[in-house]
């Protein structure tokens, strides 16, 4: 099975309506993720040559790389989950093992979270220097990102369901707080 990354968006959106457990809903936020942090660079190549420009630009593409990546992580981090859900009800240690396993889960729609809340800002900084026609591309970019980092943040707390105080839980929604609060930005300068 070849990498997301090196697939074309066709065979991703088919792969992920497939009925099979994987690719699915944290594949589906990380490649949104990864679209997000595109356009952010696409926004930062149009401002200019600056160092902080070019910076912003070569940040983006590695959120973009790093966004794929998780997207490929994500296909096989939910088979310990699948694994435990596959023994028998009478084994004593099932409900354990996928408590277990869907704790260890959460880790993938975390980093994803991490990275989408990262995209929104800079599409949110980049936003304030954008030109008139780019401001659109950088909202767009911040409003996408905060969907890939709500849908990935949802995975963790779902994961994490019965978990009890997992602090992973708070990094979420500091990181849903987060996105959402650049998006908000980044909308105002394209729409006030």
């Amino acid at each position: 099975m070849t990498a997301l990354a090196d697939e074309q968006l066709s065979e991703i959106l088919r792969r992920i309506e497939a009925r099979t457990p994987a690719p699915a809903s944290g594949s589906a936020a990380a490649v949104v993720c990864a679209t997000a942090a595109a356009l952010a660079g696409m926004v930062a190549a149009y401002q200019g040559e600056a160092a902080a420009v070019a910076g912003a630009g070569e940040r983006a593409a590695a959120l973009r790389l790093r966004a794929l990546a998780l997207a490929q992580l994500d296909i096989s981090s939910y088979a310990p989950v699948l694994a435990a859900l596959r023994l028998p009800a009478s084994d004593a240690a099932r409900d354990a093992a996928i408590a277990r396993a869907l704790a260890a889960a959460a880790e993938v729609p975390l980093q994803i979270a991490e990275a989408a809340a990262e995209a929104a800002e800079l599409a949110a900084e980049l936003a304030r220097g954008a030109n008139s026609h780019a401001v659109a591309d950088a909202a767009t970019a911040a409003t996408l990102a905060e969907a890939a980092c709500r849908a990935a943040v949802l995975l963790v707390e779902v994961n994490l369901r019965g978990a009890g105080e997992d602090e992973r839980l708070r990094r979420a929604a500091a990181l849903a707080h987060s996105a959402a609060t650049a998006r908000a930005g980044a909308l105002a300068l394209a729409c006030g």
